[in-house]
């Protein structure tokens, strides 16, 4: 029986008869796999130069991670003196110097072939890494995009040995003079792969990036000698030193180490030692948390998260602590080998290491505020004359404050107190002494004023409930956040300093405070100078990366004027370097504005005044968050629930 059929056409399919199916679907079967087997590739071996190349797409990344992988190369040697230059932010040219033990020919010619390594045996070792290096990738992936040069001396020899490498491939190997050590050079990294140096970021960026690195193999190895050097001027030289304090001193900076105090813990095989900040400091990013594990440095959340625990009542909310830990622990209780560049590790007990951070953290700050848990101290007793019980002992020191007799009579000295210190200006005190051009709140058509001001249209009745203010207005009651309304106030000041032809007013400070900046933050404030100095601050340059402020805004107190600066940094960086210097500062002001907790002691005469300047702003319903200042209960709402007129 002769039947026609269409192979794309299912329902024509379903109409033939089964054994006309099976063979047509094997016939469908059979042409599809050649037509597969016509294009598939033939799997092959990749040649080691492009092998090297994958791999250097894993271990280098940015200039940085070369300078990271021969750093710890030194480190590992032995070296007592390690010296670094890089020039255009490395990608132009890097060298890592070092004094340690060197290689003989054969070993540095060994070492360019890839996973060869003089730290790793057998699989096992892998489970107690205590060196920096081990897998034996860094250098073969290294010289397969650059041009790389090595030149090593092994202690006892009497001459050194230079290995050139192009792309991946030698050029000449012969011998050198030179002293016992090891001298890695690296220039036109990525060269060989354009693609991905396009996806590199500015000369100031990557070279931002290789000093921090820098500094925190200083920091973690005090006993070396670190130097670094940019284009030939020395950013740092830190000679070796006794403890961390003077290494942070000398490589992030004497403003940085006077926040810091040290600590120590040694309990359960595991020792923690460095620096924490004092209580009461703080930074708007977690840049000034460092973290060390076995002296190598790790992003760990499992020590973040017991920092910021530990700190928990001592920082402000979205604040964080400076603190630079060193945490040495068994290698065999970590595991090193979870990224390809080794900065993340694993804790085998993370339980264990995130409590004893935090106790370690709390013991250490209870030192220095003087705290103390309610269980420790046992109070002093006495008998109670009237009942004959047994009760804690009133120190004879709160008689003399409070002015009673010891006696129990409710006498109160007559004496004034008199002499008494006068605390920092606040936030919103700060607002208050700058508003001398507050709407007047005397005579005729005054907008605010007291309870006694029949003519005001808003009349001050009184204060309730920490930072609220109740207004009668003809429409009925306002209830006004102060310090809300400060903040508004302020915020709008800001935006008026950046919009005036001329430079707002500025406040001169008694003295001028240091800002030390890395190169990209240094950048950042070149872009928006301009600006900030026609807001109302006064900066003078002082050297390189180094700036004093000899001024700042009338409406910013001098407290919080460094701090805003910070802050408007940080935003800055955290924003890619795009440079919107008003809405990079007005964020700044909203993070200032918001650290103050807690109701402030306002006065009568201030809460007018700062109403007044309130009701004056373009937008006086919100604060800089969006939060209401003040919101109004219409009177027919008091007579709806009345219900009756009022």
């Amino acid at each position: 029986m002769n039947r026609t059929y269409h192979s794309k056409e299912q329902d024509s399919i379903d109409e033939l008869d089964p054994s006309l199916v099976m063979g047509m679907k094997f016939h469908i079967v059979q042409r599809r796999t050649r037509r597969y087997e016509k294009n598939m590739p033939e799997i092959r071996i990749l040649p080691d130069r492009v092998a090297n190349q994958i791999a250097a797409g894993e271990v280098v990344e940015r200039p940085v991670a070369v300078v990271k992988e021969l750093v710890e190369n030194s480190i590992d040697a032995g070296a007592t003196k390690i010296e670094i230059e890089f020039r255009s932010g490395g990608k132009s040219y890097l060298r890592v110097e070092d004094d340690g033990c060197g290689m003989n020919p054969d070993q540095a010619l060994l070492s360019l072939e890839r996973h060869a390594t003089s730290k790793v045996r057998k699989a096992s070792d892998l489970h107690e890494v205590s060196t920096f290096g081990f897998r034996g990738e860094a250098l073969p992936s290294i010289s397969s995009v650059s041009r790389f040069t090595l030149r090593s001396r092994a202690k006892g020899e009497k001459e050194g040995n230079e290995i050139f490498l192009n792309g991946g491939k030698i050029v000449h190997v012969k011998e050198c003079g030179m002293p016992e050590g090891t001298r890695v050079e690296v220039s036109h990294l990525f060269n060989s792969v354009p693609g991905r140096r396009k996806f590199l970021k500015t000369e100031a960026t990557e070279a931002a990036h290789v000093i921090h690195l820098s500094k925190l193999y200083a920091l973690a190895h005090p006993s070396i000698t670190f130097s670094l050097l940019e284009g030939g001027r020395t950013v740092f030289r830190s000679p070796a030193c006794s403890g961390f304090l003077e290494r942070v001193r000398e490589t992030l900076g004497k403003g940085l180490a006077e926040c810091l105090t040290p600590i120590e813990k040694n309990e359960s095989g595991m020792e923690l030692e460095g620096l924490i900040g004092k209580p009461g400091q703080s930074r708007p990013t977690r840049k000034e948390m460092i973290f060390f594990v076995n002296r190598r440095p790790v992003d760990s959340k499992t020590l973040s998260h017991a920092v910021l625990e530990a700190y928990r009542t001592h920082a402000p909310k979205g604040r964080y602590p400076p603190a630079i830990l060193f945490l040495s622990i068994d290698p065999s209780l970590i595991d090193v080998n979870v990224h390809p560049a080794k900065r993340e590790i694993r804790f085998r007990d993370e339980r264990k290491v995130r409590d004893f951070i935090i106790e370690g953290i709390l013991e250490r700050v209870r030192e220095l505020t003087g705290e103390f848990e309610e269980d420790q101290i046992e109070p002093e007793l006495e008998m109670e004359q009237l009942s004959g019980m047994m009760v804690p002992k009133i120190d004879p020191e709160a008689f003399r404050i409070h002015g009673l007799n010891p006696s129990g009579s409710d006498r109160v000295e007559e004496e004034a107190r008199v002499g008494q210190p006068q605390a920092d200006l606040s936030f919103e005190e700060v607002c208050v002494s700058l508003s001398s051009d507050a709407p007047s709140t005397s005579g005729s058509g005054t907008l605010v004023g007291s309870r006694d001001s029949p003519e005001a249209s808003w009349r001050f009745l009184g204060r309730l409930h920490g930072d609220m203010a109740v207004f009668s207005t003809p429409q009925g009651l306002a209830s006004v956040h102060c310090r809300a309304a400060c903040e508004r106030i302020v915020f709008e000041q800001l935006e008026d300093s950046f919009s005036g032809e001329g430079n707002a007013d500025a406040q001169s400070l008694l003295l001028s405070e240091s800002l030390e900046l890395d190169g990209v933050d240094a950048s950042l404030l070149e872009k928006g100078k301009a600006d900030l100095e026609r807001a109302g601050f006064v900066l003078e340059e002082f050297g390189r990366n180094f700036y004093r402020m000899e001024g700042c805004p009338a409406w910013l107190s001098p407290e919080e004027a460094l701090g805003f600066l910070r802050d408007f940094l940080e935003i800055a960086r955290e924003n890619g370097g795009s440079m919107n210097t008003l809405g990079f500062a007005k964020e700044a002001l909203v993070r200032q504005s918001t650290k103050a907790t807690g109701a402030k002691d306002f006065s009568e005469d201030e809460i007018i005044r700062i109403v007044g300047q309130l009701l004056g702003c373009r937008n006086p319903y919100t604060c800089p968050k969006g939060r209401p200042t003040y919101f109004e209960t219409p009177k027919r709402e008091f007579e709806n629930r009345f219900r009756r007129k009022l």
